[in-house]
């Protein structure tokens, strides 16, 4: 009998050293789920709060544990490479709140100069970037600058640049691409070597290893950065400019070494060696194919990053694309915002319904417009469930990507997830 006993016991404490290893099911985090997402809650004209409401992603479900706080109105969220730490930003106060995802508190805020629509987290510190176009730097007759932010700290450090609207990282954090509007120029940044708590390189003295501006692009607003490559979207005609093209750039030497024509070019995907590339061409822009209200569409272009050339391309909803995200099983999600609405969703009655989202399937080419409407703010896909969240008109909608259809069961009426308030962003912060 007791060497049955022991024999237990030496089992179970194997099994248990098995599972601390990581070799079983995920460690449960403080709220016991191992499989989250979070979406940003903003406040409407009923609901007067915000926060990120955690999700339960095995199951699509809102379980009964507390959101996190992040000030009163966020939206646009970031996450860390490791998911371990994630930020958002609170459009009421300015502010941009980091959580930790493990312990799901709160680390700390900053507080912004002024409102951001794009901020990076390129590495596991609590460290990130914004670029704040409003911000006033004193003594200079231009607004404008990257905001690099220490969230335990609470403090940041601003770098001047004029007009600043989107920054884009390496995978080091080491240099950042800043793009302003109406420029024909890109400003790449070495922010460690920045002087706080104001650096005024970019005006001063570019070129002095903080900040070198580099000429030569078309309206520059993305981009998409592989390794010591980056592919630099110049938008062209849809924000003033000449051509819409894909500049490839070289950051050792800060060169264009090639130029890539395109329909248009405001957002784009890296899988392997495809580019996908989307954009609203001001002309040439008929919805050929497709049986639609709709006067205007946008392009998805499909490009051979090897060949440097266009592959194939496909007819998508207008707008101003600004998200993007891949499924496992070859659903590439494309969402745009201030696009043309058809329809309204919630009276459908038989009139096509029409919005910012576009589905374009990587196997033939083919693309779904789903019958919803409003501004796409938030794109989450998974790799062990064949779903795609979508926060689209302040809803949050699960998608069956098998199908490409709203979700719908007993817990998902019309595939929605029932959060309260103005869903401005999805995220997951678990990997799954």
């Amino acid at each position: 009998m007791k060497k049955c006993i022991l024999a237990l016991l030496v089992g179970l404490a194997a099994t248990l050293s098995f599972l601390s290893c990581g070799g079983g099911k995920k460690t449960a985090t403080s709220s016991g789920l191992t499989e989250r997402v979070l979406a940003s809650q903003g406040v409407t004209a009923s609901f007067s709060f915000g926060s990120l409401v955690i999700i339960n992603g095995l199951n699509d479900t809102l379980p009964r544990v507390s959101p996190l706080h992040a000030g009163t109105s966020p939206g646009l969220m970031v996450v860390s490479p490791t998911r371990s730490i994630l930020a958002t930003f609170d459009s009421a106060t300015n502010s941009v709140y980091a959580v930790d995802t493990a312990k799901e508190t709160t680390i700390g805020n900053v507080r912004l100069p002024g409102p951001t629509t794009s901020i990076v987290m390129p590495t596991a510190n609590p460290i990130a970037y914004a670029a704040v176009p409003t911000a006033s730097i004193n003594g200079f007759a231009f607004l404008g600058a990257v905001q690099v932010m220490k969230f335990y700290s609470g403090s940041f450090t601003s770098i001047a640049v004029s007009n600043a609207q989107t920054v884009v990282s390496d995978t080091t954090g080491s240099k950042l691409l800043v793009f302003s509007g109406d420029s024909d120029l890109v400003t790449v940044l070495s922010p460690s070597l920045a002087v706080p708590p104001v650096d005024t390189s970019c005006t001063n003295t570019p070129g002095n290893g903080v900040c070198t501006v580099v000429p030569g692009f078309d309206r520059p607003v993305y981009a998409v950065i592989n390794g010591s490559t980056a592919y630099i979207l110049n938008c062209g005609p849809q924000c003033g400019g000449t051509q819409a093209s894909i500049a490839v750039f070289d950051l050792p030497t800060l060169t264009i070494t090639k130029t890539i024509p395109v329909h248009a070019a405001t957002w784009a995907l890296l899988n392997g060696s495809t580019l996908y590339v989307a954009g609203t061409p001001p002309t040439n822009h008929a919805c050929t194919g497709q049986t639609t209200a709709a006067t205007i569409c946008g392009r998805l272009d499909v490009i051979d990053t090897g060949s440097g050339s266009v592959t194939a391309t496909a007819v998508i909803t207008d707008g101003y694309h600004q998200r993007m995200d891949l499924t496992s099983n070859g659903q590439l999600f494309v969402g745009a915002r201030d696009c043309t609405n058809v329809g309204n969703v919630n009276n459908p009655g038989t009139g096509e319904v029409r919005g910012c989202l576009s589905i374009y399937r990587l196997s033939d080419g083919s693309v779904v417009i789903p019958p919803d409407n409003g501004n796409v703010d938030g794109l989450q896909a998974f790799t062990t469930r064949n779903v795609a969240y979508v926060a689209e008109g302040g809803a949050l909608r699960v998608y069956d990507t098998t199908r490409d259809v709203l979700l719908v069961n007993n817990f998902l009426p019309q595939g929605t997830i029932n959060v309260v308030g103005y869903v401005g962003d999805v995220k997951a912060i678990d990997f799954f």
